[in-house]
């Protein structure tokens, strides 16, 4: 297992991060009792063997199974008596939590009473990374930033990041924490697959310019990439996305992965979902990649991408099927960048 450095902070995280969107799921939590439902004996299991293998780095939030996953995880780090120290835990908030207008979003008094609640299900003092689950389009940023930074001094939090933002907002939020000197935005959490590369359009190149921590999350694409689906696959009964088809993903590019991944998967003995995990490990933005599991053979399945190489040409035939399109401004860009290389250090006679 490595660890990467968080963002510009000095906290070390696991390549794999284990999410959590899979524990606690039942009939009151409505679609997520299609993505999972793992109760608190085999949560504790999956959470040993992860921590057993290496992973530092556990990903939860208050909206995950209307709070259930944190009492699962708070619940499975006290009976395993793993040293607070040992463990980097991160939630979110930001979704609704109730059918009042303020039990949602991004506001300080939502902030404030989230994290109340979120440490007490969690059975913690603190929380390493607090992140807004969402984009507001109502409460000001400059509301959101300072309610984290009061969060941050009175040391329930001691890192902030956010999800789902697009690069716009997260560029603004940076320079107002400049601006109001409050703690910075350390990560973004985002959505990231081979079959799904738009945050390459945009958060990409701004969380390379600013040092963001990169979190990817449903990095199967929900399990479209996990070689159940699709050309070759030997059976898709029982996957998720019969029941819950998130996250959007056009369909031909996604075939088009998954056949090559086969191809490779193959060639090395391994399982498809290894090498789209794998291909995911090679970029150099990405910061650790959230694994969700409800099954042990699962869990050790996706552990195993950490040791599979990608050769340069593997990466090559995985990059060129797996290509955005070209879009704008970015081919004028790439054009017109060509007229400002740096001056040849030969003299013309």
């Amino acid at each position: 297992m490595k660890y990467n450095q968080l963002g510009q902070t000095g906290l070390y995280v696991s390549e794999l991060c284990l999410g959590t969107m899979t524990l606690g799921g039942n009939s009151d939590a409505g679609k997520w009792s299609n993505i999972g439902a793992v109760k608190q004996k085999e949560a504790n299991q999956l959470i040993e063997r992860a921590l057993e293998a290496g992973i530092n780095f556990i990903d939860t939030a208050d909206i995950y199974s209307h709070g259930q996953s944190e009492r699962i995880v708070g619940q499975a780090l006290k009976e395993l008596s793993v040293p607070r120290d040992e463990v980097i835990l991160a939630t979110k908030t930001g979704g609704p939590m109730g059918p009042k207008p303020n039990q949602k979003g991004a506001s300080r008094g939502h902030i404030m009473d989230s994290v109340q609640r979120s440490l007490e299900r969690l059975q913690l003092d603190y929380i390493d990374l607090y992140q807004i689950h969402a984009s507001d389009p109502i409460t000001p940023i400059e509301e959101t930033l300072r309610a984290l930074d009061d969060l941050t001094r009175q040391g329930l939090v001691r890192y902030v990041g956010v999800s789902n933002w697009n690069a716009g907002r997260i560029g603004k939020a940076l320079g107002l924490s400049q601006a109001l000197h409050t703690n910075r935005i350390q990560t973004l959490q985002a959505y990231y697959s081979i079959a799904g590369r738009d945050l390459e359009r945009e958060l990409l190149p701004l969380v390379s310019e600013e040092k963001l921590g990169l979190l990817v999350w449903s990095p199967l694409a929900g399990g479209l990439l996990s070689g159940k689906f699709g050309p070759g696959a030997p059976t898709e009964e029982g996957a998720r996305r019969n029941n819950f088809d998130f996250p959007p993903v056009e369909l031909d590019r996604a075939w088009q992965c998954v056949r090559e991944m086969r191809a490779i998967a193959q060639a090395k003995g391994v399982s498809v979902s290894r090498i789209a995990l794998a291909w995911l490990l090679s970029r150099p933005a990405v910061t650790s990649v959230i694994i969700g599991v409800k099954r042990m053979e699962q869990l050790e399945d996706n552990l195993g991408a950490c040791d599979v190489v990608l050769s340069a040409d593997e990466l090559e035939r995985l990059d060129n099927v797996s290509s955005l399109p070209p879009y704008y401004p970015d081919w004028m860009i790439t054009l017109q960048n060509e007229y400002r290389q740096p001056p040849s250090s030969e003299i013309q006679v």
